[in-house]
């Protein structure tokens, strides 16, 4: 079976890239698997919450929250959200996910842009910041 590079929005050369095993259904919103050459960087479990660690009210503005606290991380390493190359959803209620899922790509799209990652979601009963209704680890490569 041959795989092969799903377009990236950016030059080849700086950029991780998304893999499509031949034949295999293009995903919507995530990528099968990722490869890039460069520097690693990564996140623990990160919460929505804010400086003052606040918690949002409802699951997509916490999840909003989330991507924000990823970005601003990922800065602090040198990383931008361009080089994500896996990202870790822990969720607590599947359900909120899923009839949020429009404005989850909306809250995502305007925070970490047109870039997806290979992704997995994950139901947990209960996160250990009890406010917490989703928390994601990431982690991305930045060519050198």
């Amino acid at each position: 079976m041959t795989t092969k590079f799903i377009p990236s929005p950016l030059n080849e050369d700086e950029a991780p890239r998304a893999l499509l095993p031949q034949g295999w259904p293009r995903p919507r919103g995530y990528a099968n698997g990722m490869t890039a050459r460069g520097r690693l960087v990564v996140t623990g479990g990160v919460v929505g919450w804010n400086v003052m660690g606040d918690f949002p009210d409802g699951f997509v503005a916490q999840a909003r929250q989330t991507f924000r606290n990823i970005v601003d991380i990922l800065a602090e390493g040198g990383a931008e959200p361009k080089h994500l190359v896996r990202l870790t959803w822990y969720i607590t209620d599947i359900d909120a996910y899923t009839e949020n899922l429009r404005e989850m790509g909306r809250a995502y799209r305007e925070t970490i842009g047109p870039h997806f990652p290979a992704m997995a979601v994950v139901q947990v009963v209960r996160l250990v910041e009890k406010a917490a209704m989703i928390e994601v680890e990431a982690t991305a490569v930045v060519p050198e």
